[in-house]
């Protein structure tokens, strides 16, 4: 494993950190957490040098910090920086935030976390930090000894980015952040600019939700034409580790394969260690990804659940990849998945959703909850007139 600079604070960090809000799933169960397979893979990690933990209060509908709070017995705690944030769409009074402190702190089972953030942060959310002076909050649990360092995870634009790194002296910033998204959210100003300012900057979504891990047809034959030989998840990964301004990237990781894998990869990783050719090999891959992705969904599952059983990640997954497939075989088997999902309240499985996305009823609720800004709604309606009645892409997405 390789380690690098967290940005000003006194300690390094691994290359590679395991987000938990992917881990295997429970049987029976597509939102909850397999926590005998996730200790496994987790500790693995560990094992193989990872030392950043990025969890979260709602992930796994609370799972992830469950078990984590197991995984990290028998001196796995101490081993690693363990990460989690406060959701902040349940906070609605400044005392909110003790109380769901002194809930995650139970869950995982310790006394301390070495980062707290504030989760996903917008503008909206930020008028909501400044409003019950939550920074207040944080500090008093610093001082308290219940977190180590204070930050925030971003989902907005530049200027609002710009507005909160200035705002207070945080120790860490998460971003999204990928060779897919360098002109979105916090974009490649922002991550310098965090970094300039002595901000460790984690990224997060660095595969955009799996999307860079599934090539289509002509991005596979530019990575097979390149001197570099790289699977799609290591020019991803990659591509980031070679940026001075990238203290740690997190991949959430689902099974023993990923692990080993992005260690593997890890291992190898460096700072400024990509040659002019294979930066413009990243670049070639990330205009073809552009000219085929059609919903900007990354599958985080922040929309989840969905009140009337839509299955929001899975019916944006289906037809993102209808659009990087090519054969009429290969798209009548892509429309398939659309087929499985269920048209039909009473076939509804609201316990693992499973609804296409014909049962949106628009209620909006999804909306607000995206990271991505997706209407979605909007979009389901498109899903359906082009999975559901085989109307042309082009009619909605300009091909």
């Amino acid at each position: 494993m390789q380690y690098r600079k967290m940005g000003s604070l006194n300690w390094e960090v691994s290359a590679l950190g395991f987000g938990a809000m992917r881990l295997p799933a429970r049987r029976f169960s597509l939102m909850g957490a397999d926590q005998e397979a996730s200790m496994r893979i987790i500790r693995s990690g560990i094992d193989q040098g990872i030392n950043y933990i990025d969890t979260a209060y709602p992930y796994h509908l609370g799972e992830s910090e469950k078990v984590l709070g197991e995984t990290l017995k028998d001196g796995y705690r101490e081993k690693v920086h363990l990460v989690s944030k406060l959701f902040m769409p349940l906070v609605r009074k400044a005392d909110d935030f003790d109380r769901y402190l002194d809930i995650q702190l139970e869950r995982l089972q310790t006394d301390h976390l070495d980062v707290y953030l504030f989760h996903a942060l917008n503008v909206s959310y930020f008028d909501k930090v400044k409003q019950l002076n939550l920074i207040e909050k944080m500090e008093a649990a610093q001082q308290a000894g219940k977190i180590r360092h204070i930050g925030f995870s971003f989902h907005d634009t530049l200027p609002v980015y710009k507005q909160i790194i200035d705002f207070y002296d945080w120790d860490v910033t998460q971003i999204q952040y990928n060779y897919m998204d360098t002109a979105v959210q916090a974009t490649t100003e922002g991550l310098q600019y965090a970094h300039s300012k002595g901000v460790a900057v984690v990224i997060m979504e660095p595969l955009k939700g799996g999307t860079l891990a599934n090539p289509p047809a002509e991005a596979k034959a530019v990575m097979d034409t390149s001197p570099v030989k790289r699977t799609s998840v290591d020019w991803a990964l990659h591509f980031l580790w070679n940026l001075p301004e990238v203290s740690v990237v997190i991949s959430g990781m689902g099974s023993q394969q990923m692990v080993d894998e992005n260690c593997a990869s890890a291992d190898t990783s460096g700072i400024g260690s990509l040659s002019a050719k294979e930066e413009y090999t990243i670049a070639q891959l990330a205009e073809i990804y552009r000219s085929k992705i059609m919903v900007p969904c990354t599958a985080c599952k922040y929309c989840m659940p969905c009140p009337y059983g839509v299955n929001i990640p899975q019916n944006f997954a289906l037809l993102n990849n209808l659009s990087s497939v090519n054969g009429t075989i290969r798209r009548m088997s892509a429309r398939s998945g659309y087929r499985k999902l269920s048209g039909s309240k009473t076939k509804l499985d609201m316990a693992n959703p499973n609804g296409n996305a014909d049962m949106c009823i628009q209620c909006g609720i999804c909306v607000e909850k995206c990271p991505q800004r997706i209407n979605i709604p909007v979009e389901l309606e498109k899903v359906h007139a082009i999975m559901g009645k085989h109307e042309k892409i082009g009619k909605y997405f300009g091909w």
